[in-house]
C-alpha cells in the first residue's frame, strides 16, 4: 500500500471554469511538498481540492492508499488530513482560547504547549477576541490551531503571509519538528526563504498546470524564482 498523499491528474475549479488542469504530485510521511507559483495560477484551488472543499472534475486523491475524492472535508479531517486556508483563518467574534478549543473533543493541556512556547504572544491573548488581533497574529493563531491537531498530513496555504520574520522562523522550526516525527505537509507559499527551510520537494504551477517539479535543492533557488516573477 502506498504511504502518504498521492494526487493524480487533478482537474478542478468553480462552476464551468477549471482552474487546475491535470496536476499530479505526492508527499510521503516525514516530508514537505512546497507548491509555488505566481498569484492566480491555481495553488489555493489545488489545496482546497486536496482538503475536500473543491470537488474534483477529474483525477484521484489518495491518502495512505485510500481514495479521498468522494470524502467531505470533515471526514478527511477524521482520516488525518488537516487544512489551514489563506483567508478567513479565525472566528473573529470568539476568543483566542475558543478558537483553539472549539473544534476539539478534549482540552489536553499539552496539545498547544510547544506552539505557545514558540509564540507566547498568542498565549498572552487567550481571553482576547480573535478579531482584535493583527493580521499576522491571526495567521499565527490559525497556524497554532492546525499544528495542535498533530495530524499525519497538514495542508497549509500561505502561512508566512503578513507574519514577522522571527515568527516565520519559528513556524519553520515547528514544521521541521513535526516532519521529524513523521508528519507530512503540503505548503502553498511564495516565500522561497521559508520554503528553503522546510521543503523537500516542490511543485510549480502556472496557469493551472504543473510546469516544474522535483527536489528543492536540485532545482535551485534561481530557477524557482524565475517562476515567481510577474
Amino acid at each position: 500500500m502506498s504511504r502518504g498523499l498521492v494526487f493524480d491528474n487533478v482537474v478542478c475549479g468553480y462552476g464551468d471554469t477549471m482552474v487546475v488542469r491535470g496536476v499530479s504530485g505526492k508527499v510521503e510521511p516525514g516530508r514537505v511538498l512546497g507548491v509555488l507559483g505566481r498569484n492566480g495560477v491555481g495553488k489555493s484551488t489545488l489545496l482546497r481540492a486536496l482538503a475536500g472543499f473543491v470537488p474534483l472534475a477529474q483525477g484521484q486523491v489518495r491518502w495512505n492508499g485510500s481514495e479521498l475524492g468522494g470524502l467531505a472535508a470533515h471526514k478527511r479531517l477524521k482520516a488525518g488530513v488537516a487544512y489551514t486556508p489563506q483567508d478567513n483563518v479565525v472566528f473573529g467574534e470568539l476568543s483566542v482560547q475558543d478558537n483553539l478549543w472549539l473544534h476539539l473533543p478534549d482540552r489536553r493541556g499539552d496539545r498547544y504547549a510547544e506552539c505557545l512556547r514558540q509564540f507566547p504572544r498568542i498565549g498572552e491573548r487567550l481571553r482576547q477576541r480573535a478579531g482584535a488581533l493583527s493580521g499576522g497574529e491571526r495567521k499565527l493563531l490559525s497556524f497554532v490551531r492546525t499544528l495542535g491537531l498533530a495530524a499525519p498530513l497538514t495542508l497549509i496555504d500561505e502561512p508566512s503571509e503578513g507574519v514577522q520574520p522571527e515568527n516565520i522562523a519559528r513556524m519553520a522550526d515547528l514544521i521541521r519538528q513535526r516532519r521529524s516525527a513523521g508528519a507530512a505537509f503540503v505548503v502553498v507559499e511564495q516565500n522561497l526563504s521559508f520554503l528553503e527551510e522546510i521543503a523537500d520537494q516542490v511543485l510549480v504551477l502556472d496557469r493551472g498546470e504543473c510546469v516544474l517539479a522535483g527536489d528543492f535543492r536540485a532545482l535551485g533557488r534561481e530557477r524557482l524564482e524565475s517562476h515567481l516573477v510577474v
